[in-house]
């Protein structure tokens, strides 16, 4: 246990030292949200897979593997297809522009073209990015206080304070720029026990061939690519691969677009990116199904990874491997407490209430408001919940939902209105959350993406075709 503290004293020095040494670009709105839009592309990479995949790979998709084995694979071909996607038909036309738009948030990208309707457009921005970001950040704090309650012996609710005070200080003193160096520190890190774990464990488990009749003799469900088959099967077999579709819009993968140095920068990252997640995918389904076989029988299947780290390796790839979760959690959660810091400050104080303050001054506040939302999110964390997976699955869900369909009618449709993009945003929130309150039980679970990014679609072009008829006439 004393290895394990002292790795993790390690690592905290690390971000702390990054933290110190972004200090400088955070002085202005646009170096304290994206950096001063100067990333390399390893950084955009990195930056980009560490904040999708999270505590939601290290915890939520391992115990997935552990719960439904192979079919959980679904979940990597879908987001290996998406965020191919994203990068290909999204990150370019994006960073031009919002260079071009001067852009800084995403609600700044969906205002830009519309002048006269942009405070419609920011306002419900705004507000689904806070309801979305609270239920999201919550997820990854009870991650976090999973993982180092399980590995640390220590409380729950002590284990969630501690990872809070360490995401949040780094988060507030060094920005966007420190988020994304330590993102490559963490996505590093990550990249690693889900190739080390997984290996080891599947030796554990005798082999693959061993492994997989071991499953097999437990449960052939968990060898059914379809589990128990039918069209429930089917169906959670879609909504697992339509995991990938938020890809093209979640805001808080936007801004690493945004962020790069230039266009070129892009292309590197994207090949660089996709391999990497690959890799994260695939390794933590592996080690979800190994775990099923050396561990029967778990009460929460998301401690899997923690209880595989504790007892394959020695105290200090351990203590490793502690850090390996905490940074997944944190990769999530410090972009995302910038997410909404930016919505309130960027879009509420200065272009909503038009605020005088200079633009140090605003970037002052962007670190209050860090420091403000990231504690509401550990009050809500504390009382501590099961299934991460499907926590993070609602908030992802909402928010690619609500921002994908809007971005990529920007993007691609010269005839979106300011009325078409509101509808989009509004179209695909209310949808997803509907879908999960009143008709997911009753579609075999089908996965609320898929029905709010199809209406946020259908609603932002159908209202700006109606919208352009009746200016026609």
């Amino acid at each position: 246990m004393t290895v394990a503290y002292a790795v993790l004293g390690v690592y905290l020095l690390l971000l702390f030292a990054l933290a110190i040494w972004s200090r400088r670009e955070t002085e202005s709105l646009k170096g304290y949200y994206l950096a001063g839009k100067k990333l390399p592309y390893w950084v955009v990479a990195f930056s980009t897979n560490a904040t999708g995949a999270s505590g939601w790979f290290m915890i939520g998709l391992t115990g997935m593997g552990y719960a439904v084995g192979i079919q959980a694979f679904w979940v990597v071909l879908g987001q290996v297809t998406g965020i191919w996607l994203s990068w290909r038909i999204v990150s370019r036309r994006l960073k031009r522009f919002a260079d071009r738009h001067d852009a800084i948030t995403v609600p700044d990208v969906l205002a830009a073209p519309f002048a006269g309707r942009a405070s419609a457009i920011r306002i419900v921005a705004v507000a689904i990015i806070l309801i979305m970001v609270t239920t999201y950040v919550t997820a990854q704090m009870v991650a976090s206080g999973k993982a180092m309650s399980t590995f640390l012996a220590i409380d729950y609710r002590h284990a969630v304070l501690a990872s809070a005070v360490v995401i949040i200080a780094y988060t507030f003193v060094g920005g966007y720029k420190a988020v994304s160096y330590t993102d490559v520190l963490q996505g590093a890190m990550m990249l690693a026990g889900l190739v080390v774990v997984p290996i080891v464990g599947i030796h554990a488990a005798g082999g693959i061939a061993q492994m997989l009749e071991a499953l097999r003799s437990a449960d052939p469900a968990l060898l059914s690519p379809t589990g128990q088959g039918g069209v429930a099967g089917w169906v959670v077999a879609l909504s697992f691969a339509a995991i990938g579709l938020p890809y093209l819009g979640v805001p808080q993968l936007m801004l690493r677009y945004m962020s790069a140095r230039d266009e070129g920068e892009l292309r590197k990252a994207r090949t660089v990116s996709v391999a990497v997640l690959l890799a994260f995918g695939v390794g933590a389904v592996l080690t979800g199904m190994a775990g099923r076989v050396l561990f029967p029988g778990l009460d929460d299947s998301e401690t899997v990874f923690p209880r595989m780290a504790e007892a394959l390796f020695p105290p200090l790839v351990t203590g490793v491997l502690i850090v390996v979760v905490l940074a997944a959690i944190m990769s999530t959660v410090d972009s995302l407490l910038l997410l909404a810091s930016s919505a309130v400050v960027r879009d509420g104080m200065q272009k909503l209430l038009r605020s005088r303050r200079a633009d140090a001054d605003l970037a002052r506040l962007g670190k209050l408001a860090t420091l403000m939302i990231g504690i509401l999110g550990v009050i809500f964390a504390v009382p501590e919940a099961q299934f991460i997976f499907w926590f993070v699955l609602f908030s992802w869900s909402g928010l690619g939902a609500a921002f994908g369909p809007p971005v990529l009618a920007i993007l691609y449709d010269p005839r979106v209105t300011a009325n078409g993009v509101v509808a989009g945003m509004l179209g695909g929130f209310l949808t997803s959350v509907g879908w999960v309150l009143f008709a997911k039980s009753a579609t075999f679970g089908l996965y609320e993406a898929i029905p709010g990014f199809a209406v946020g679609l259908i609603m932002a072009i159908a209202v700006s075709r109606l919208g352009s008829a009746r200016d026609a006439e």
